[in-house]
């Protein structure tokens, strides 16, 4: 399938449902077969999201097609980590997450960051290799979760150019 018109833009805080619900169709589909215990809980997983589209909102952009929001991209707040990425899975694909990291990795390099950091799981093989062919090489991987099935994560990172200089129109 190929891309149609999406723009990309701030999130908003009347759409926080929306994003919940993308993240969750996302979750379900992508992570929660690899996943075992209290991680595997639809519940659990849903008041995570919650709490993290409401702390990362403005840090937040979504891509919007004539159907409304169809993914978003958070990035942290005080480092360059993407934490979250999610399409939703009718619309994987179709260009709809290249287009959301690539914007991500714009701002944090007009933040003056040099590298960006992410992590996701090491069984999702689709995701690994998505971000791979977006540039980014595996640094470690690690354990998550204290619990008797710890998953075991791949963290990646990716070499951004910092903008250095003014961002001011006027200059």
């Amino acid at each position: 399938m190929s891309l149609l018109a999406a723009t990309i833009r701030r999130a908003e805080a009347s759409e926080t449902e929306r994003l919940v619900e993308i993240a969750l169709a996302a979750w379900d589909r992508d992570l929660r077969p690899f996943l075992s215990g209290t991680a595997a809980n639809p519940a659990t997983e849903r008041r995570r999201m919650q709490h993290a589209v409401h702390d990362l909102l403005g840090r937040t952009i979504v891509a919007e097609t004539e159907d409304g929001a169809v993914g978003w991209c958070a990035r942290a707040r005080t480092r360059a980590y993407v934490p979250f990425l999610f399409v939703d899975p009718v619309w994987q694909s179709r260009g709809i997450g290249t287009l959301l990291l690539s914007r991500t990795e714009t701002l944090l390099e007009l933040e003056g960051a040099e590298r960006v950091q992410l992590d996701t799981l090491s069984d999702n093989v689709r995701a690994v290799a998505f971000y791979q062919h977006q540039g980014y090489r595996i640094l470690a991987l690690k354990r998550d979760g204290g619990g008797r099935d710890p998953e075991l994560n791949v963290r990646l990172e990716k070499r951004l150019t910092p903008f250095r200089g003014p961002v001011d129109e006027d200059e």
